[in-house]
């Protein structure tokens, strides 16, 4: 689901820029005094980004991929879901040429705000009208599927608002791939969420963060090379109905394609591609949280 520089060029880059930037600024402030740790934070993050790596096939040779935004916000707490949906789609555009820079906003409110926000907010209110171990994995599942209807439905209007193609034609194209895409959403950031979400009262900080941190180096280095390689939902879509159009791209990020240059074998290129976005999230995520610790009262630590 993400947008490309040549998809969007209107005024709904800087609208959705500045509402994005708004979102995150609010979810950084409540974020403040979450009691997430550090590490945590950082490997939930990680593993985020090299989830986002595994597109897998679903009908008529399209691929879907996790957006993650309900499972970061499940692990996590909705503000720091956002905050570790936001990193990795700034990362994936900058050093990976993953969605372009001047959609950079539309993106970020697709996945970080809709995904993870609207999606997070979703899930805890539906958690707390089922309270039950069942309600709870039922609230995450239908959170996760929503989350990628809503973000799809979002894109469908930017397209339409931007003169790229008429409402009409591309909403049901665009929400109906995606709704198969969520299913998919639905079942990982359930078994992720189950797996990761309630981690032994006696365990460390580190404790919590060495086991998302290990997967995400295994499948960003291991699996990620097995990721189908059909188009994904939006990229099916433009394909369809024509309106997507190439451009060059704004600047020459260091792993373009999610390859590092001069390697020749294309598993081993990928593979450690994959590792160093594992890597960078981590480091970035890392240093966000400790810079929010630090913006905290010290008489409101105590």
């Amino acid at each position: 689901m993400h947008i490309p520089d040549s998809m969007l060029q209107g005024n709904v880059c800087p609208v959705t820029a500045v509402v994005s930037a708004a979102g995150i600024a609010v979810a950084a402030y409540c974020a403040r005094h979450s009691r997430t740790s550090a590490s945590r934070f950082a490997a939930v993050t990680a593993l985020l980004f090299a989830g986002q790596m595994m597109n897998f096939p679903i009908m008529n040779g399209t691929s879907g991929h996790l957006l993650g935004g309900v499972m970061a916000a499940t692990l996590l707490g909705t503000p720091l879901g956002v905050l570790s949906v936001a990193l990795v789609v700034v990362i994936q555009s900058l050093v990976f040429a993953d969605g372009g820079v001047t959609v950079l906003g539309a993106n970020l409110f697709n996945m970080a705000i809709i995904g993870a926000g609207v999606g997070g907010l979703l899930r805890s209110a539906l958690a707390a009208r089922w309270r039950s171990t069942t309600g709870s994995i039922m609230a995450t599942a239908v959170a996760a599927w929503a989350s990628i209807v809503l973000a799809a439905l979002a894109v469908s209007i930017e397209l339409a608002v931007d003169g790229q193609i008429a409402f009409s034609r591309v909403v049901a194209a665009m929400v109906g791939t995606h709704a198969l895409i969520g299913l998919g959403e639905a079942a990982i950031t359930v078994a992720v969420c189950v797996w990761l979400g309630a981690p032994a009262a006696a365990e460390s900080p580190r404790g919590k963060a060495i086991i998302p941190l290990t997967a995400a180096a295994i499948i960003a280095l291991v699996l990620s090379p097995l990721a189908s390689g059909f188009p994904d939902g939006l990229e099916w879509v433009a394909e369809k109905y024509g309106f997507d159009c190439e451009m060059l791209p704004l600047f020459v990020s260091p792993l373009p394609d999610y390859s590092v240059p001069h390697i020749s074998s294309e598993w081993l290129s990928i593979g450690l591609s994959g590792l160093i976005g594992v890597i960078v999230a981590f480091a970035a995520a890392w240093l966000l949280h400790r810079l929010l610790s630090l913006a905290v009262p010290q008489k409101a630590r105590i």
